[in-house]
């Protein structure tokens, strides 16, 4: 079965051929971030605007790179929630037009549940049930259990900034340019780069929480940088010191150490918290833009070694939003029976519901 997937939930326009919801024929993505550099950020009116532009063309070079004909197609997946409204009603209906016109099923497909199958991509066996699931990027930090490849459950979210937004905006206050995120991690990984420089916090929250929170630590990074405001009168902290490079290699060192500190520490949680009500996860999957993240992908890899999980990150081409994931979630629930029709709804949230611990 080949599943073609449409995926315009924020700034990626992409389009995608999947056979058999696993095995990747074409992965077609047009980035925006040359529209919103200087900006500091997406701005949601000229995504969508761009969407518009550039979906027919992707649309063109999925079908090519996949050396098949629209002809061949034998469903259409959308990512329809969540993202940016706006963004989301291109690919909704570019998906509509499409299943229509081919006289094919329609099926959508949550983006957030998308990005916690994107590790089983290209892979011939899914990996051993129950999962723990991990979704971090710039809109989206949260834990999840996974009982199958087509089912969540949440456990924790961020109940500020996701880890992405927060990578964004101390790269911002650091001065490195947009996107900030993968520009922060590579100035943390230089040779010499201290990450115990500065110590920045892990915020925990309450005893046993399993929700994250980063907006204490990018104020921290602020704060490293342009110093603690004081009320008049009161005695003033030391200056900040010089930002030297070595001092902006090392804030840099530092925010990473305690960003993947706190993802680390809550997995440990939600871990343990499943295994006291019995349910032992098997496999962690972890998805999203930050699994690009050199150092969060090493400490990944050592939770999962020394919790005994099977451990499946995706390919670096499926980390970011694309569309390949999107094709292989909708085929897998066509599969499973579930069909949409013209009247599904692009909407800004998801539909993933917490789980009851």
């Amino acid at each position: 079965m080949l599943t073609l997937g449409f995926e315009t939930s924020c700034d990626e326009t992409a389009c995608a051929i999947v056979r058999d919801g696993r095995h990747v024929l074409s992965n077609a993505i047009a980035t925006q971030t040359e529209l919103h550099e200087g900006y500091g950020g997406v701005v949601p009116e000229i995504a969508g605007r761009a969407h518009v532009e550039r979906i027919i063309p992707v649309l063109r070079r999925a079908v090519a790179d996949a050396g098949v004909s629209l002809g061949d197609i034998d469903a259409v997946a959308v990512g329809h929630r969540p993202g940016l409204i706006g963004s989301l009603l291109v690919g909704v209906c570019a998906a509509k037009a499409t299943a229509l016109a081919l006289g094919v099923p329609l099926v959508g497909a949550d983006h957030v549940q998308a990005h916690l199958i994107a590790g089983t991509l290209d892979i011939d066996e899914d990996p051993p049930s129950p999962a723990l699931g991990l979704v971090v990027s710039g809109g989206h930090t949260a834990m999840y259990l996974v009982p199958s490849p087509i089912e969540a459950q949440r456990l924790g979210t961020t109940r500020d900034d996701a880890i992405g937004e927060a990578y964004d905006k101390a790269a911002t206050i650091l001065g490195l340019p947009y996107p900030g995120g993968p520009r922060l991690d590579a100035l943390a990984q230089e040779p010499g780069a201290n990450d115990q420089a500065v110590d920045l916090p892990v915020r925990r929250l309450e005893r046993g929480s399993l929700d994250f929170s980063f907006s204490g630590l990018k104020t921290a990074v602020l704060y490293a940088v342009r110093g603690v405001p004081t009320r008049p009168g009161a005695p003033q902290p030391p200056p900040p010191l010089p930002m030297t490079d070595e001092r902006v290699r090392d804030l840099a060192a530092s925010f990473q150490r305690a960003a993947c500190r706190a993802i680390i520490l809550k997995l440990g949680r939600a871990s343990d918290a499943l295994g006291e009500r019995g349910t032992e996860c098997r496999t962690l999957l972890a998805g999203g833009g930050v699994t690009a993240n050199s150092r969060l992908r090493a400490e990944l890899a050592a939770f999962a070694e020394e919790r005994g999980l099977e451990l499946r990150l995706p390919k670096m081409a499926y980390c970011l939003d694309n569309a390949a994931m999107i094709a292989a979630l909708g085929a897998r629930r066509l599969m499973a029976g579930h069909a949409d029709d013209l009247t599904l709804r692009a909407h800004p949230s998801s539909s993933i519901g917490a789980a009851s611990l």
